[in-house]
């Protein structure tokens, strides 16, 4: 993993298009140019870690280029969880509930990444709080979303008889 400027990775995306990420929809191409600038970019290779089990999650990550699989530990093993894509934040439920890191994030490609740390999450907050809000609504409505793909296995897995809540009801 390796740290890259604003500079060299605008030479291959434009602030519009990072506008279209979920993560920074309706953000003006200032903000985001401001996060660029104060976040870090890291470039990982296909199979990098961006973050392991017992971290600190005193960061979140969106997805600026290529994409990152989650896999969550348990028994000392992994399963694998979901992955995310181009404009998708990973580690931010992590971030707002004050949690270390339960698992891993592999990149699947060649991936560029945006960490925003607590502390500039907060600078955003104070000096630009509009943007501050939009920012809130997104990364709410992709956590809405997660919420509802769980929901929807759970759902899955229940109505193939596979768990029982023993009230007879599946």
């Amino acid at each position: 993993m390796q740290s890259i400027s604003p500079t060299q990775f605008l030479q291959s995306r434009s602030l519009e298009q990072l506008q279209q990420a979920a993560t920074f929809g309706a953000l003006s191409t200032e903000t985001i140019h401001w996060l660029l600038n104060e976040g870090r970019i890291l470039q990982l290779d296909r199979g990098e870690s961006l973050f392991e089990p017992g971290e600190r999650g005193d960061s979140f990550f969106v997805i600026l280029q290529g994409g990152i699989s989650y896999y969550r530990s348990a028994n000392d093993q992994y399963a694998y969880i979901r992955d995310h894509r181009f404009g998708q934040q990973i580690g931010f439920a992590n971030t707002i509930a004050l949690h270390d890191r339960l698992g891993m994030a592999l990149s699947t490609e060649e991936a560029v990444i945006l960490e925003i740390d607590y502390r500039l999450f907060n600078r955003l907050r104070q000096e630009f709080p509009s943007q501050f809000g939009l920012l809130m609504m997104n990364l709410a409505r992709e956590m809405a979303r997660m919420i509802r793909a769980v929901d929807d296995i759970i759902v899955d897995i229940k109505s193939h008889g596979i768990i029982k809540d023993g009230s007879g009801l599946v």
